[in-house]
């Protein structure tokens, strides 16, 4: 099951709307909390239900992302996001996160237009980007660190071991 944040439900499209539009005047706890609501429906209608039924589920985006964007980016504090992913609605990890790391300059330099968060200043990225990079190396046994500048088909192969190996060890057990 393929999902992503925000924008994995019909609703979270709407969510992911307001979030992404140039236009949209949200305050750094506005953002934060829009984000919540759009994880909190796609774990409860996307997410958990396909976990029930035993299917991988890979999202574009989870509570990471709120710690890096919303945490560093926007400098709410750190703990009060620890918290809030404590809650119940909110407390399920993913087995593994995979992490494309690659320069700040290299990864707007990809981007073809920029939406509300991308458009924000070098060094909002920039804290996002370290933000990420701590979360990591705080949870090595999560993460799986890839150079984003590579060629396509060594992130590739890169992803598909990983993936084959926990499948394997989930096989065995």
């Amino acid at each position: 099951m393929l999902t992503r944040e925000p924008g994995g439900t019909s609703s979270g499209k709407r969510i992911r709307e307001i979030l992404l539009d140039k236009k949209s005047e949200l305050s750094p706890w506005c953002e934060l909390f829009l984000y919540l609501a759009d994880r909190a429906n796609n774990l409860e209608y996307v997410i958990k239900p396909n976990l029930e039924q035993g299917n991988i589920v890979i999202s574009d985006r989870y509570f990471d992302s709120t710690i890096a964007y919303q945490g560093a980016g926007r400098r709410i504090p750190f703990e009060t996001i620890m918290e809030l992913r404590k809650l119940p609605a909110f407390n399920l990890l993913p087995d593994i996160t995979i992490l494309l790391d690659l320069p700040v300059e290299v990864g707007l330099s990809r981007l073809r237009s920029l939406d509300r968060l991308e458009g924000e200043a070098m060094e909002f990225h920039k804290r996002v980007r370290e933000m990420y990079l701590k979360i990591a190396d705080m949870e090595r046994e999560r993460f799986l660190v890839i150079n984003g500048t590579l060629p396509v088909e060594k992130i590739h192969d890169k992803i598909r071991e990983r993936i084959e190996e926990m499948l394997k060890i989930r096989e065995e057990t």
